[in-house]
């Protein structure tokens, strides 16, 4: 099996998990944004443990780094900030499941993006793939509860949320797809880690400072929280090691698509630890998405 695929396979495992604690916390003392922040604050400090760790075992020496990849770290961070606070509202809209269900637009909208901004090009057995994924999108976004006009349903706050989010997650795969690549080295996981430990700088930096500026209490809130916060941190981090690691070997678009299984997780979360049933529809979407992800790793 290729490095990508298994690493993507650990960034939806990890982000599962992840949204999970998210999901908790914004239930909780926190706001969208705060809980957005924790999960950079306390995955900064893994990341510079971890990525220091592999620096010291291989010997490696830090490359330059010039200012295409600053600007697209930049770029990819900002995305995931607003992706990330967009999600996060939206599971106050609607349950888990439908939350990370709308979220898993970034893949079209992460094809669309690549072939624009990067050029990368995707093959007809790829967009093959793509369309039955977003297939079984759609049928899990139709929710017991939702209403009947698609029109109506598609202009629902939870599904605008669910929408955007998707759109600003596209942003930071691009983003971080392009910045990863200007990374001077062959190593794939050192240009990963480079990529990560800026990122989760910036993200924390500019989130304190909003939140200092926005939302006094909130930067309280999170050390009160650290008990959980913890663990975000360390599945934030290694989840987008791991995007980082599968984005530096794929295309964007692909890893998003193959990435689809994290809906299936999702899914088992809810009902596992959320408590919350799925219908025959939504078992339609799964086998869908579940067909979409054989044809992508049938057509690479």
């Amino acid at each position: 099996m290729e490095l990508w695929i298994i690493a993507t396979l650990c960034a939806a495992s990890f982000q599962t998990v992840r949204f999970m604690l998210q999901k908790v916390l914004s239930s909780g003392r926190l706001s969208a944004t705060g809980s957005t922040f924790a999960r950079f604050a306390y995955a900064m400090p893994a990341a510079w443990v971890v990525v220091g760790l592999y620096f010291a075992w291989t010997g490696a020496a830090l490359p330059q780094l010039g200012a295409d990849f600053y600007g697209w770290t930049v770029v990819g961070g900002l995305g995931q900030i607003l992706a990330t606070v967009l999600v996060v509202l939206c599971f106050r809209e609607r349950n888990f499941a439908v939350g990370i269900t709308l979220k898993k637009t970034e893949v079209l909208q992460t094809a669309l993006l690549g072939l624009v901004v990067l050029g990368e090009v995707i093959s007809a057995g790829g967009w093959l793939a793509i369309g039955i994924g977003l297939i079984g999108v759609l049928l899990l976004s139709r929710t017991p509860g939702s209403v009947d006009s698609l029109w109506r349903g598609l202009r629902s706050r939870a599904v605008v949320l669910g929408l955007g989010s998707g759109f600003f997650f596209a942003v930071a795969g691009v983003g971080y797809r392009a910045a990863s690549l200007a990374v001077p080295s062959d190593d794939p996981v050192l240009r990963a880690g480079v990529s990560l430990v800026c990122v989760t700088m910036m993200q924390t930096a500019a989130l304190g400072l909003w939140l200092h500026w926005r939302e006094p209490g909130q930067i309280s809130a999170v050390w009160a929280a650290r008990k959980t916060a913890l663990w975000l941190g360390v599945t934030s981090m290694a989840g987008t090691l791991s995007w980082f690691t599968a984005f530096t070997l794929q295309t964007a678009a692909y890893v998003y698509a193959l990435g689809q299984v994290e809906l299936i997780l999702s899914l088992a979360a809810s009902v596992l630890f959320f408590r919350e049933t799925v219908t025959r529809r939504e078992y339609a979407g799964i086998g869908f998405l579940t067909a979409s992800i054989v044809v992508l790793v049938l057509v690479l």
